[in-house]
């Protein structure tokens, strides 16, 4: 199935045998139980709720839910709550990871940590899904919360990371723009120098299973009509699957721009480790938290 939706996702999630066992820690937050209760409501998700049990079991009622509905498992404190989560995945019994009250930092230390056996690849890297009546497809943009200022064989690792989860989701060869302020190669902005680099692994077969174009601008990937305009012709042009941000400042500026100014929906995971990770925002709607939620999902049944 393609996904042009959230609400595929949705659909996806709900149809899957075994709903995903997600171990949610520090889960004291109102988002964070609010999507977690309407996703396992939806027949998406087996919670494990891991924090304050006082907290969690005061918090549930506010919709509709009770301690009783869930697998609780209390936990004095964040250290705790990270420590009992890493073991859940390691024994099978949990198959994702959800940051709840926790800062991000501290949670992916716990994901990084060699002695939590909970790596996957070399690289980790944040992806996140966008849906806007602007464009006309669901399209994905990374890596804007994880790796700072990646280099060129870490873009090339990110890259591969977004193309893998595309694929499985239904797009059989996702186009990828490596984007930059400008359409040419110049040799003073070090972004537009990794981007036609990425372009030309692509070519000769290093990066394999999509289309990478770049030097692009973010108006060429997303606006064919700009690309009319501008005279650049490429099958990426107006209709990228993923946009490969050169760096977190960018990519953080653009996805709160698309989510905060352009009201688009989003839903994120990040890639390289053994289970989908649901890494949003403490300050994320529920919806965001819940899709994402629907996102994990789908990518811990291999979708």
């Amino acid at each position: 199935m393609k996904f042009s939706r959230f609400e595929d996702f949705v659909t996806v999630a709900r149809s899957v045998k075994e709903p995903a066992k997600v171990a949610v820690v520090e889960a004291c937050d109102t988002h964070t139980l609010q999507s977690v209760v309407h996703a396992a409501r939806d027949g998406i998700i087996s919670p494990i709720l891991i924090g304050d049990a006082g907290e969690i079991a005061t918090t549930l009622p506010a919709f509709g839910a009770s301690v009783d509905d869930f697998e609780v498992i209390p936990s004095p404190n964040a250290d705790e709550s990270l420590d009992v989560a890493a073991a859940l995945v390691r024994e099978g019994k949990a198959n994702a990871l959800m940051k709840g009250l926790i800062d991000t930092g501290r949670f992916m230390k716990m994901i990084l940590n060699k002695e939590n056996n909970l790596l996957q690849g070399q690289t980790l890297s944040l992806i996140g899904f966008y849906e806007t009546p602007r464009y006309h497809k669901l399209f994905a943009v990374t890596d804007f919360g994880l790796n700072t200022y990646p280099d060129l064989m870490t873009k090339k690792a990110i890259v591969e990371n977004a193309v893998g989860l595309l694929r499985r989701l239904g797009i059989k060869l996702p186009k990828v723009a490596a984007l930059s302020a400008t359409e040419k190669m110049n040799p003073k902005m070090p972004d537009s120098v990794d981007a036609h680099a990425l372009k030309e692994m692509n070519a000769r077969g290093e990066i394999t299973g999509c289309i990478v174009e770049g030097p692009i601008a973010f108006d060429l990937a997303t606006s064919s009509e700009a690309a009319k305009i501008k005279r650049y012709s490429s099958p990426v042009a107006g209709d990228a699957d993923l946009l490969l941000v050169p760096d977190f400042v960018c990519g953080n500026m653009l996805v709160k721009c698309l989510t905060g100014f352009g009201g688009a929906k989003t839903a994120g995971t990040v890639l390289g480790a053994r289970v989908p990770v649901i890494l949003t925002s403490r300050s994320s709607e529920a919806e965001d938290k819940y899709y994402s939620i629907a996102l994990a999902a789908c990518a811990a049944a291999g979708l």
